[in-house]
């Protein structure tokens, strides 16, 4: 047995595949001083048994940079380290038996094209001729990467572990973390039974292991494990070692070939949760019991996609735990809870293909102390706390199985985990009709049904069951006035003495001045991308409020938190759950407000961004006179327990004014007529304000240098070789959603990153950005012919730099 150091520099928990590569990566930047520590043998929870698929496309642009970034660290790896990883580029072959799966596909043809993936669609008897055991009587395409294909999943890893241990990297096997050392809010090191090491970064890279890891540590790091399951037939006749994988996702199965033998794998609707009392202390390459019976409708689904397997014998049924997070997202990242401990986990059987780039893009932050992109799809910060309860866990991670393989609708809802944070106008918002959505674990009203009608979702990629809805939702908010639930903003109380300076320091505008002022504003990065979008409200000389996307919550939170000196006289309090939002937002809110209010509402007394305390009834209310749909409008902050009085109020005096209660969806496609921006999508911590076009929220000249500032200077003076442009498509039937390819002069200049269909302006509006290394201008822009690619298909499109819907934003201001 090794003997076990005292201290290293970095301390990784956990000797799978992502482990290994972490640091192998590590390595690679210099780290010599690193120890990676497994509770028995390397691979031996679930990477041993991984089926080893490896492949360039995921379904998002970070997920696929990722894969992509694993097959090109596989393919140089045997030699660099003389261990072979079985790494056999096959292809891959995806079909479809419906004209909703080939749509997907065809949409995951346009995402290959923005990433230079080579990517074919092609015809049911191609896909045949490729997989001559195929039957495709019910096939009506096909989708086929000829640089995808797979890997032995043990062999990739020991060749990870072989090449960390080359650069000076101590593996140690057999020897259990019972827990994480701290001190002042950092991750210390790590308690074994053999002893304690002091590390300066602790990594949580334990597999199924990491959410009891991260207990040790007081951090929620969301995933249960699952059964997964597979068979291997006994050799077939037709089975080449060239056949690509195959994916039969419309019904739940996977193929691969093994040696002369086909590998069977699935992902079922009704998945099973393991352990969840506990996995075993001697859990190791264990195999779970066989369940033929829950197997059985997948391999009579396999009988009838490849006939020859009504005459072939199974060799091996197995079943191993693999874990799953709530939203089929991996974790990676430092903990909002505790610094200097990061995690990789929650990989949702997309390990093997996800390690490389996953455990490259983790060394970078580690060392550098930043994401080296953006990875806020993947960034632990998104989930909140309460995710990781049990009982929430265990069931949403057994319907994110399921969902790997069905259809990814645009909306797609999540069924489990429901209902856990409800605004105060719940039941007020259910009873007129809301169809809900979850964010974050707010029920959101994001659409309203009429009476009569059934508030649930019927998806599509065309327009879905309540497209009409949301439009005269939208068409309230632009021609009379609409309230829409916004309570799940997350909303900060800074106070002290210190408050301004702190705050000056953190945010690009300048939010000094008299109290009242609401100020829209970026927080910035050292590289000047874009980690915060919110407003923040001055109250009074020492008390702001900040306002932030309940997305984005726990994330602003810790960044602001981290940014606060030790030394600054200043709190700072979560207080969301105090104060219920309520947008009232068209050019008939200030008739309706004056009937409820005896607040003088006139443009001279309450301009744009500005905020007051006022009364509507007997309830306080701050009024903040500003919009995210780009009309007339005030967010009314009102005490919880005044919320349903304030909307009762509100909703009795409406109808002379033609008040229509909106949900989310109209919000957005508002929002993106006006061509404001959303953090996520539009915006993140990759993008810069000039690049984005918001500048303007960028004051350069305040006494208070920003972070991030001097980026931004040196970036003017460079020029701009990307710009945030608004594209409408001429034709009004096509619907745009994100990563759609935008051409330009035929050539491919960029991607929208947000779309929705304006009912206003009567088409499909999407944001995206345009790139052109010699510059990017008002000139080069406006010059250009641009067409937008949805599901294959080119449709022209017009461009702007401008808003489209009302460029001088003078219906806001009023």
């Amino acid at each position: 047995m090794n003997e076990l150091p005292t201290h290293a520099r970095a301390v990784i928990i956990g000797g799978g595949i992502v482990g290994c590569s972490l640091a192998y990566h590590l390595a690679g930047l210099g780290w010599r001083d690193v120890v990676l520590l497994e509770r028995r043998r390397l691979t031996c929870g679930t990477t041993w048994h991984a089926a080893g698929l490896v492949r360039e496309v995921l379904g998002s642009l970070t997920l696929s940079r990722l894969a992509h970034e694993t097959m090109e660290l596989f393919a140089r790896l045997e030699a660099e380290t003389g261990q072979a990883t079985g790494l056999k580029r096959n292809g891959s072959l995806g079909i479809a038996t419906n004209e909703e799966r080939w749509e997907e596909h065809r949409r995951s043809a346009d995402l290959a094209r923005i990433l230079g993936i080579e990517v074919h669609l092609i015809g049911p008897r191609e896909a045949q001729a490729l997989y001559p055991l195929l039957n495709v009587d019910d096939v009506i395409g096909a989708i086929y990467y000829p640089n995808d294909g797979q890997v032995n999943p043990a062999d990739a890893a020991m060749a990870l572990a072989k090449g960390a241990r080359a650069k000076g990297v101590r593996i140690i096997e057999d020897t259990t973390v019972t827990g994480i050392l701290t001190a002042k809010g950092r991750a210390t090191g790590v308690r074994t039974a053999r002893g304690d090491i002091a590390a300066e970064v602790v990594v949580n890279c334990a597999g199924m292991w990491a959410r009891e890891v991260g207990l040790m540590a007081g951090v929620a790091v969301p995933l249960h494990p699952c059964e997964h399951f597979y068979v291997v037939t006994e050799p077939m006749t037709g089975i080449t070692p060239d056949l690509p994988v195959l994916r039969d996702m419309d019904g739940s199965a996977y193929y691969k070939e093994d040696a002369g033998k086909l590998l069977i794998g699935a992902f079922e609707a009704n998945a099973k949760p393991w352990a969840v009392d506990g996995i075993p202390e001697d859990f190791c390459f264990d195999e779970l019991p066989e369940d033929m019976e829950h197997f059985l409708p997948i391999l009579e689904g396999a009988m009838h996609r490849i006939p020859a397997l009504e005459s072939a014998g199974i060799r091996k049924f197995f079943n191993g735990p693999e874990s799953f997070t709530p939203d089929d997202r991996y974790i990676l990242g430092e903990a909002p809870e505790l610094r200097n401990f990061y995690v990789a986990a929650g990989f949702n059987s997309i390990g093997i293909q996800s390690s490389g780039g996953a455990g490259k893009a983790l060394a970078e932050w580690i060392v550098a102390g930043a994401p080296p992109f953006d990875l806020s799809e993947v960034d632990i910060r998104r989930f909140q706390p309460f995710q990781n309860a049990k009982p929430y866990v265990v069931a949403r991670a057994a319907e994110a199985l399921g969902l790997l393989y069905a259809m990814h609708w645009p909306y797609r809802q999540f069924e489990t985990g429901r209902n856990i944070r409800l605004s105060p106008l719940h039941e007020r918002l259910k009873a007129r009709g809301a169809c809900f959505g979850e964010v974050a674990g707010w029920e959101r009203a994001n659409w309203f049904a009429p009476e009569g009608v059934t508030p649930r979702y019927e998806y599509s990629y065309g327009r879905q069951n309540w497209f009409a809805c949301a439009a005269a939702e939208h068409t309230a908010a632009r021609q009379a006035v609409a309230l829409f639930d916004q309570s799940s903003f997350a909303k900060f109380l800074v106070q002290g003495r210190d408050a301004e300076t702190v705050l000056q320091r953190i945010c690009a505008n300048d939010v000094g001045g008299a109290p009242g002022r609401v100020v829209y504003t970026q927080w910035l990065n050292p590289r000047g991308g874009i980690e915060a979008d919110l407003t923040v409200t001055r109250l009074a000389e020492d008390r702001y409020l900040i306002v932030t996307g309940a997305a984005a919550a726990r994330r602003d939170w810790t960044w602001l938190t981290r940014h606060v000196p030790e030394d600054a006289c200043v709190t700072v309090a979560d207080v969301t759950g105090g104060y219920a939002v309520l947008g009232l937002m068209g050019p008939n809110s200030r008739a309706l407000l004056g009937e409820v209010s005896t607040a003088d509402l006139s443009n001279a007394a309450f301009p744009f961004a500005t905020a007051r305390r006022i009364e509507i009834g007997a309830a306080p209310v701050w009024a903040l006179r500003i919009t995210y749909v780009g009309e007339l409008g005030w967010e009314f902050y009102v005490p919880s327990e005044f919320a349903a009085g304030v909307f009762d109020a509100l909703v009795t005096r409406g109808d002379a004014h033609g008040l229509r209660l909106a949900g989310m969806h109209a919000l957005d496609s508002c929002r993106i007529e006006k061509a404001f921006r959303h953090w996520g999508h539009d915006i993140t911590d990759e993008d810069t304000p000039l690049e984005a076009g918001l500048g303007f929220a960028c004051k350069f000249d305040k006494a208070v240098a920003f972070i991030g500032r001097d980026a931004l200077l040196r970036q003017k003076e460079r020029g701009l070789t990307r710009r945030l442009v608004q594209f409408a498509l001429e034709d009004p039937e096509p619907l745009l959603y994100h990563n759609e390819p935008i051409y330009r002069d035929g050539r491919l200049v960029g991607y929208l990153t947000s779309g929705n269909y304006g009912h206003t302006l009567g088409r499909a509006i999407g944001l995206g950005y345009v790139c052109n290394e010699a510059g990017v201008d008002a000139d080069f822009v406006a010059a250009g012919h641009y067409e937008i690619s949805v599901a294959n298909k080119r449709y022209p499109a017009t461009a702007s730099l401008r808003p489209m819907y009302d460029p001088r934003g003078e219906r806001m201001r009023a």
